[in-house]
C-alpha cells in the first residue's frame, strides 16, 4: 500500500517551537514507539493556517500477533496503513461514532501500531473547544475519540506520513517529560492482562490513572 497524499495545506506553516520529528527517530518496534511517543507532540494545521496541538500524554501498544490488534488476522483494504513503515497514521472508525488514529509502528510489511489515547491540549485550544461542543480543557482529549475529535482527524488521514510535510504532523516535545506509568490496556476483550499501555504519571489528561 502506498502512502495517502494529504487533503489538507499543502504548506503547511511553520510553528515557533516545534520541530518535525525525522522517521530516523521513531524506533522500530511497537513498545518502544508506544513509550517513545509519551511527550511528543501531535500537530494540525488548519487551511487556514491555524495550528492545533497537544503533548501525546497516553498511547497503547498493538504489536506484531496481538490477538487484539487491528493487523491480527492480516492485511486488508481497510487496514494497510499498519502496514507501512513506521511514522503513518492508521485511522479507523469505531464504535459507530468516533474515529480513531495509530501510529504505524515496525518495518514496512509488519503490521502494528499505536494508539493515540489522549492530549494534553498546547495550541488552538478554543479551535479544539469548538470542535468539541465547549468541552471543559481536560476533557478535550482525554480518551482516543476525544483526541480525533479535537484534532480533526477522520479517514481523510489515514496512510498520511506524519513525518511527512503535511498539515498532520508528530514534532518533538515541548518540555521534558514526566514519569512513565504502564498499565493493561484498555477497552479490548483479548489479551486484557497485557502491560502495553503508557502514559504521564500525574497528568490530568489521561483518560484513566490505573486499571
Amino acid at each position: 500500500m502506498k502512502a495517502r497524499k494529504n487533503s489538507g495545506a499543502s504548506n503547511p506553516p511553520v510553528v515557533a517551537g516545534l520541530r518535525r520529528l525525522r522517521r530516523t527517530e521513531l524506533p522500530a518496534d511497537t513498545v518502544r514507539l508506544a513509550r517513545y511517543l509519551i511527550g511528543k507532540t501531535l500537530v494540525h494545521s488548519t487551511r487556514g493556517g491555524v495550528v492545533v496541538s497537544g503533548r501525546i500524554v497516553e498511547t497503547e501498544a498493538y504489536p506484531p500477533g496481538d490477538p487484539s490488534g487491528h493487523a491480527f488476522r492480516g492485511k486488508t483494504a481497510s487496514n494497510g496503513s499498519l502496514f507501512l513503515e513506521r511514522g503513518f497514521a492508521y485511522v479507523y472508525f469505531c464504535y459507530g461514532s468516533s474515529f480513531m488514529m495509530n501510529v504505524s509502528s515496525e518495518r514496512p510489511g509488519i503490521g502494528a501500531g499505536v494508539l493515540i489515547r489522549a492530549l494534553e491540549p498546547l495550541h488552538g485550544i478554543g479551535l479544539m473547544r469548538r470542535r468539541r461542543g465547549g468541552a471543559p480543557l481536560r476533557d478535550l482529549a482525554r480518551g482516543p475519540g476525544r483526541t480525533a475529535a479535537a484534532m480533526a482527524i477522520d479517514r481523510r488521514y489515514d496512510g498520511l506520513d506524519l513525518c511527512g510535510r503535511h498539515s498532520l504532523w508528530l514534532a518533538a516535545p515541548t518540555r521534558r517529560r514526566g514519569v512513565l506509568a504502564v498499565s493493561p490496556r484498555i477497552g479490548i476483550t483479548r489479551a486484557v492482562d497485557h502491560p502495553l499501555r503508557f502514559y504521564e504519571r500525574g497528568s490530568r489528561f489521561v483518560s484513566r490513572s490505573s486499571r
